[in-house]
C-alpha cells in the first residue's frame, strides 16, 4: 500500500505500543494515519472514516486503549491478516487498526462474516500526486457516508427524555457540542439536568456532569423534586417526606452513573482532562457558562468562546455529545460560541409554556418544541409541539389556547398512576374516564377528548377526597384545572351542547400542607392588567378622584428627576426580563391543619366565580372564623416603599444589603420551619430558578433583616446578583396623601363617587406596568409597581405575625388585604384597629364550613 503523506514514516510495534495514546490522538484530531511493522506483516493504525464500518457496534473485534496497549503486538498481526481491530476510549471507537495493503483484497474471511463492512464503505486510499508536492486531501465515497450516518444516528445517543424536543433535535449528537441558551429564571440548567437523568437514571449510561453554577446538594435535591414531583423550595430546607427519603436512597444506590464535579475554579480544560478516564462516558453537561464576567467563574465573561471551542474539541475528540448551558439568549454570544447545535429557551405569551427553537450551524433553525415550565419541581414537562388552537382545545370554550394542550397532557401524566394500577383510592368510574382520557391524548384525538370530558368531570365530582398522597395531589390539581369558571355566555353555551361545565363539576382536594390551593377565578394570576384604551389618559376636569394626574404630579415634583418610562429597546435586556408578577410576594396560604376547598358561586351580577370553604378540625377548639379585610393595602404601601427613583444599574453580587440602594436581589430562599404562618416571601419561593434561587424586591430584603435581627430567621440569605439604585422612600407619598384624604372623604358618600375613586385608584397603580405592548401609559415601571404590591403584601404579612404571636391562630393569609383566624365568636385579634380608614381593617365572623364572600360580596 502506497503510504500518502497523511501517514507517518513506518515504526514497529514496540515503539506503537509505548507511544499508542499519542498516535490514537494524531488520529483523532489531525486523521493522522500510522504504518505499524511486526516482523514481515504491516498494519495501519487508521481514523474511522478509512473504515465507517468500525462504528457499528459489535462488526469487529474492540478493545479499549489501555487493553489494546498490553495486547498490541497481536492486534497488528490480527489487523495485517485482513481482521480489523477497533480500538476504543471508554466504549466509544476512536481509532481502527487496518491492513496496510487493503487494495490487496486481504479483508478475508473474518471480514465477509460482516458484509455490512463492505456496503458501509471500505479503507479508502486516499493518494494524493506527490510530484506536486500539495498535501492531499482525506476524500469519503458515498458509501462511507451511508455508514457514517447508518452507524451513528443520533437515536442511538443520549435524550432529553422529552418527546417533543427529542422529536425536535433526534436527540443529542455524538461528537458535537449542544448550547442550551436561556436568559435567568427561564430553566436553562432544568434540560441538562433532564438529559443527565434520562441518560444515567434511565438509560444507565456514564454521565459527567460539571457543575459551575450549582453544587452537588442542590443538583441531588434538585433530581429529588424532579423525581418524586416534591418542592423543590421544601427540599432547599431539608424537609423530605418519607417516599422523598425512600426515592433518595434509590438514587443513591443508582446513582454511580452520574458523576458530579462541582469543584471550585472549575475550568474547559478540568473537564476535558477529566472526561477521558470516565469509562463508558456518554454525555458530558457543563452547567453553566455565565455571560457575565464573574471574578469567581472561570466559565464566565469574555474567557466563554475559548472555553466552547475546548469543550468542542472534547466532543469531536471522545466523540460523545457535550451539553453546556448558558445563561443568555444574546445571539452576538452565541455567535461567539459557535456551537454545533443551539437550543434557545423563550417564554411565550402564555406563562405555562416555554419554545425551544433548534438550530444548528451554517444550516440555521430545523425545528421547534414547546414545554412546559414546572420550576417547582426542578424540570419540564413536554407540551408538544405546537400550541393547540382553540376549535382544537380538547377543554372547550373558556380555557386559553395554550393551556388547554398543556393541561390535556398534564392531567394524562397524572392519571397514569392510577390507570396503571400502581395506585388506588379512587373510584373505578374515574379510573375509567382517565384511562380514555390518555388513550385519546395519546392519539391526539381532540374530538375524542371533547367527548369524555363532560363524564370526566362528573366521576370526579363524586370524589369527596383525593388520596393524601403527592400523585392524589397531582391529579386533584390537574383535575382543577377543568374546574376553572367559564363566563356566563359560554357556560350556557357549553351546557346547550349537553356538555358539563366545571361550575357544575366541582373538583375537591385536601389543600396542600403549607401551601394555598390555587385561587383559580380572582385570584387567579393576572395575565391581562384590567385597563382598557383610554384608561391612560388624564382625568375630565371635576372628576371625583384624578388619580392619575395626581400620581404623575407626584413623581414629577421629585427632586430624584425620575425615569418614568424605560425605553422600548431597552426592555428585552438588563433587569427588566428578571421582574415577574412573582415577585409580590403575596401569600396565599392555608393552615396545614385546615382543609380549603374552592366551590361554585354566582355573583348577584350573574358571574361565576369560587370561594373558600374552609373546615377547621376539632382540635383547634370552639371558635369561629374571623374574616380581616384591609382597607386600601396598595396606597397605603405608597406611604414608604422603598425604591429607586432613576434606571436600576448591575450591582452583582453583595457582601450585606445596603440600606442606601433599592431594587432587586437574587438570592437563597431562607429556612422557615414554622407551621402557623406563612414562609416570610410569600408565593415567591413557588418559582425557584434552576439554583433555588429566586428574585425579590426590596421590601422583602428589609423584611428579612427584621426578621434576622429578631431571631425567627437564622442568617440573612446571599445576596448572588443585584440591580439598584439610590433608594428612597417618598416618591409615592404625596399620592398617598391626596388618597388617604379622598378616600376619607368618599367612604363616607358611598354609591358611584366611591366606586369612581376606587376605580382610578387601581387604573393610576395598574398603568405602572401595563402589561399588553399596545396599552400606552405614561409610565413603564415594573420596580416600581412590584415594589408597591411587595411592600403591602409584607405589611400584611407582619400585622398577621403580630397576631399569631400575641397567640392568635391563624387560619389563611391571602394576597395583600385577606387574613383568616380562628377565634372566639365577636372577638378579632387585638392587634388590628377596627374601621375604614387606611391601616385599619374590615371584620366578619363565619362557621366553620361556610362559604367565605369575599370583596363586594
Amino acid at each position: 500500500m502506497s503510504q500518502s503523506p497523511q501517514e507517518e514514516g513506518a515504526i514497529n510495534a514496540t515503539t506503537a505500543r509505548n507511544k499508542l495514546y499519542a498516535l490514537v490522538k494524531l488520529v483523532e484530531e489531525e486523521g493522522r494515519a500510522t504504518v505499524i511493522t511486526k516482523h514481515k506483516v504491516r498494519a495501519l493504525l487508521a481514523p474511522l472514516d478509512r473504515f465507517p464500518a468500525a462504528r457499528k457496534t459489535d462488526a469487529f473485534p474492540a478493545h479499549v486503549l489501555s487493553t489494546a496497549q498490553r495486547d498490541f503486538g497481536d492486534l497488528v498481526t490480527l489487523a495485517a491478516q485482513g481482521q480489523p481491530q477497533v480500538l476504543l476510549r471508554n466504549t466509544t471507537p476512536v481509532a481502527v487498526l487496518l491492513p496496510a495493503d487493503s487494495s490487496s483484497d486481504a479483508l478475508s474471511s473474518d471480514m465477509a462474516a460482516h458484509p455490512g463492512a463492505a456496503t458501509a464503505g471500505g479503507a479508502v486510499n486516499s493518494q494524493g500526486n506527490q510530484d506536486r508536492g500539495s498535501t492531499p486531501r482525506r476524500l469519503a465515497t458515498l458509501g462511507d457516508a451511508i455508514g457514517s450516518v447508518l452507524t451513528d444516528a443520533p437515536a442511538g445517543g443520549p435524550t432529553f427524555g422529552l418527546p417533543g424536543l427529542d422529536t425536535a433535535t433526534g436527540g443529542l449528537q455524538r461528537g458535537k457540542l449542544t448550547l442550551v441558551a436561556a436568559r435567568p429564571s427561564v430553566g436553562g440548567s432544568l434540560l441538562g439536568l433532564a438529559a443527565a437523568r434520562k441518560t444515567a437514571l434511565v438509560d444507565h449510561d456514564m454521565v459527567l456532569y460539571a457543575a459551575s453554577g450549582p453544587n452537588r446538594d442542590d443538583i441531588f435535591r434538585r433530581i429529588i423534586s424532579a423525581e418524586t414531583g416534591g418542592e423543590y423550595a421544601r427540599l432547599k430546607q431539608g424537609r423530605l417526606t418519607e417516599h422523598e427519603q425512600k426515592v433518595a436512597h434509590q438514587l443513591v444506590q443508582a446513582g454511580d452513573l452520574l458523576m458530579i464535579d462541582d469543584g471550585s475554579d472549575l475550568t474547559a480544560e478540568d473537564i476535558r482532562e477529566t472526561a477521558p478516564h470516565m469509562e463508558g462516558l456518554a454525555l458530558v453537561v457543563v452547567d453553566r457558562l455565565q455571560a457575565a464576567h464573574s471574578a469567581r467563574l472561570p466559565l464566565s465573561g469574555d474567557r466563554l468562546p475559548e472555553a466552547s471551542q475546548v469543550l468542542a474539541t472534547l466532543a469531536r475528540t471522545l466523540h460523545v455529545p457535550v451539553l453546556a448551558i448558558v445563561d443568555s439568549d444574546d445571539p452576538a454570544l452565541l455567535g461567539l460560541l459557535d456551537a454545533d447545535v443551539t437550543l434557545t429557551l423563550s417564554p411565550t405569551e402564555h406563562p405555562a409554556k416555554v419554545q425551544v427553537t433548534v438550530a444548528e450551524r451554517d444550516f440555521g433553525t430545523i425545528g421547534s418544541a414547546y414545554l412546559q415550565p414546572d420550576l417547582i419541581h426542578a424540570r419540564f414537562l413536554d407540551a408538544g409541539a405546537a400550541p393547540l388552537d382553540h376549535a382544537d382545545s380538547p377543554a372547550g370554550p373558556g380555557l386559553s389556547t395554550a393551556a388547554g394542550g398543556t393541561a390535556a397532557l398534564e392531567l394524562a401524566e397524572a392519571a397514569l398512576p392510577y390507570t396503571s394500577g400502581g395506585h388506588q383510592g379512587i373510584p373505578s368510574a374515574l379510573t375509567h374516564e382517565l384511562a380514555a382520557w390518555r388513550t385519546a391524548v395519546a392519539g391526539g384525538d381532540q374530538e375524542a377528548l371533547k367527548e369524555i370530558l363532560p363524564s370526566l368531570l362528573q366521576a370526579a365530582a363524586t370524589v369527596t377526597e383525593m388520596p393524601d398522597t403527592h400523585e392524589g395531589h397531582r391529579l386533584a390539581a390537574a383535575l382543577r384545572y377543568y374546574g376553572t369558571p367559564v363566563s356566563a355566555d359560554a357556560a350556557d353555551t357549553t351546557q346547550s351542547a349537553g356538555q358539563a361545565t366545571a361550575a357544575d363539576a366541582p373538583v375537591q382536594a385536601p389543600a396542600d400542607k403549607g401551601q394555598a390551593q390555587d385561587d383559580v377565578a380572582e385570584n387567579e394570576e393576572d395575565d391581562e392588567d384590567g385597563l382598557a384604551p383610554g384608561d391612560e389618559e388624564d382625568e375630565p376636569e371635576g372628576h371625583v378622584f384624578p388619580a392619575l394626574k395626581i400620581l404623575k404630579d407626584a413623581v414629577g415634583r421629585s427632586k430624584m428627576h425620575p425615569i418614568k418610562v424605560i425605553r422600548k429597546e431597552e426592555r428585552d435586556s438588563g433587569p427588566w426580563p428578571l421582574i415577574t408578577e412573582h415577585m409580590d410576594g403575596e401569600p396565599r396560604w392555608v393552615h396545614p391543619d385546615v382543609t380549603a376547598t374552592r366551590v361554585p358561586h354566582i355573583r348577584a351580577n350573574g358571574k361565576r366565580v369560587r370561594r373558600d370553604k374552609i373546615d377547621v378540625p376539632d382540635s383547634f377548639g370552639e371558635g369561629v372564623l374571623c374574616l380581616i379585610d384591609r382597607n386600601g393595602s396598595f396606597p397605603s404601601a405608597c406611604s414608604a416603599v422603598p425604591l429607586a427613583p432613576n434606571k436600576l444599574l448591575h450591582t452583582g453580587p453583595l457582601d450585606a444589603y445596603d440600606k442606601a440602594g433599592a431594587g432587586i436581589y437574587l438570592i437563597d430562599i431562607p429556612e422557615w420551619n414554622r407551621t402557623d404562618m406563612p414562609h416570610p416571601l410569600g408565593r415567591i419561593i413557588d418559582r425557584p430558578d434552576e439554583n433555588g434561587r429566586v428574585w425579590v424586591t426590596t421590601p422583602h430584603i428589609k423584611q428579612l433583616v427584621r426578621l434576622v435581627r429578631d431571631n425567627h430567621i437564622g442568617a440573612m440569605p446571599t445576596i448572588y446578583d443585584s440591580w439598584t439604585g439610590k433608594a428612597n422612600e417618598s416618591l409615592f407619598k404625596p399620592f398617598y396623601e391626596a388618597t388617604r384624604k379622598a378616600r376619607i372623604e368618599l367612604v363616607q358618600v358611598g354609591g358611584d363617587p366611591y366606586k369612581a375613586y376606587k376605580t382610578r385608584l387601581s387604573i393610576a397603580l395598574r398603568l405602572l406596568w401595563p402589561k399588553r405592548p399596545a396599552q400606552r401609559s405614561p409610565f413603564w415601571r415594573p420596580d416600581w409597581r412590584m415594589s408597591i404590591v411587595a411592600e403591602a403584601s409584607v405589611r400584611h404579612w407582619t400585622v398577621a405575625f403580630k397576631a399569631v404571636q400575641e397567640g392568635h391562630t391563624l387560619v389563611a393569609l391571602r394576597n395583600v388585604d385577606q387574613a383568616i383566624f380562628w377565634t372566639p365568636p365577636g372577638t378579632p385579634p387585638s392587634t388590628y384597629r377596627i374601621g375604614t380608614g387606611f391601616g385599619e381593617v374590615k371584620r366578619k365572623f363565619v362557621q366553620s364550613g361556610e362559604t367565605i364572600l369575599e370583596g363586594d360580596d
